[in-house]
C-alpha cells in the first residue's frame, strides 16, 4: 500500500469519526458523566471562536499542517502555497512579517486548541 493511499484511508477514517460523532447517540451509561462535565464548561458564548469552525474537516487538517509548519519556521523547505497563505491571513492566523509569514496570537492559540 502506497504512503499516498495510507493518507487517503487515514483521511476517509477521521472523517468517517468526526462525522459519526456529531451523530452518535450516547449510550445511557455515558450520558450523566457528558452532562456533569457540560455544566462545569464555560457557555458557549464564552468559549473562543474557532477560525476552522466553517472550514471542512480536510482543509481545517492542510490549514493546520501548513500553521505548524510556520511556526516550526519550516516554510523554506515546505513552502505555504499562495492561497493557503492568503486564507490564513484572511484569518487573521498569520501575519507577513520581512516577506516571511508568522502566527499572530490568534494563530497559536488555534494550534493550542
Amino acid at each position: 500500500m502506497s504512503t499516498k493511499d495510507k493518507l487517503e484511508e487515514i483521511a476517509a477514517a477521521m472523517r468517517a469519526r468526526w462525522q459519526g460523532s456529531a451523530t452518535a447517540e450516547p449510550a445511557s451509561a455515558e450520558v450523566e458523566p457528558v452532562q456533569a462535565e457540560r455544566e462545569h464548561q464555560a457557555p458557549i458564548s464564552n468559549q473562543p471562536h474557532s477560525p476552522m469552525a466553517g472550514v471542512d474537516l480536510d482543509t481545517a487538517i492542510h490549514l493546520r499542517w501548513a500553521l505548524r509548519d510556520i511556526k516550526a519556521k519550516r516554510t523554506t523547505l515546505t513552502p505555504v502555497s499562495p492561497i493557503d497563505l492568503k486564507t490564513l491571513i484572511e484569518m487573521g492566523l498569520v501575519e507577513m512579517r520581512e516577506d516571511a509569514p508568522m502566527l499572530t496570537d490568534e494563530g497559536y492559540q488555534t494550534l493550542d486548541q
